[in-house]
């Protein structure tokens, strides 16, 4: 013999109880998406600044090796500048000793040798602009 229960007929209060923790539940979820996002948003900025410093590394380490090159480039000039007044020297002593006056050919007197009969050949040939 069982009765029923007058709890039954009762409005029950965990259905308000229920309502209220999903009220509170949905605003930390918000909350906690919101986070979510700014944190997200926070790792691609951060992504793409180490990508752009990187890109930064890189190219300073570009103008180091260049600037390397160039200095070691710059070395090389005075010696250079020396090996060439040593054979313009020779050429002057050898002129000396064989008693001419007149160059002789390839003891330095043209170190550049410029095209300039090709160069005029090739604008003659080209027709004027316009």
């Amino acid at each position: 013999m069982s009765r029923q229960s007058v709890q039954a007929n009762r409005p029950s209060h965990a259905a308000g109880l229920n309502a209220v923790n999903s009220a509170a539940a949905a605003a930390k979820f918000l909350e906690k998406k919101k986070e979510f996002d700014a944190v997200s948003a926070l790792q691609r900025a951060s992504a793409l600044y180490l990508q752009r410093i990187e890109g930064l590394a890189n190219d300073c380490e570009t103008m180091a090796d260049a600037g390397k090159i160039h200095g070691e480039v710059l070395e090389q000039w005075p010696r250079m500048f020396q090996i060439l007044n040593l054979f313009l020297t020779s050429g002057e002593e050898t002129q000396e000793e064989s008693g001419s006056s007149t160059a002789q050919p390839g003891h330095g007197q043209r170190l550049v040798r410029i095209p300039i009969e090709e160069l005029q050949d090739a604008s003659e040939q080209k027709p004027p602009p316009g």
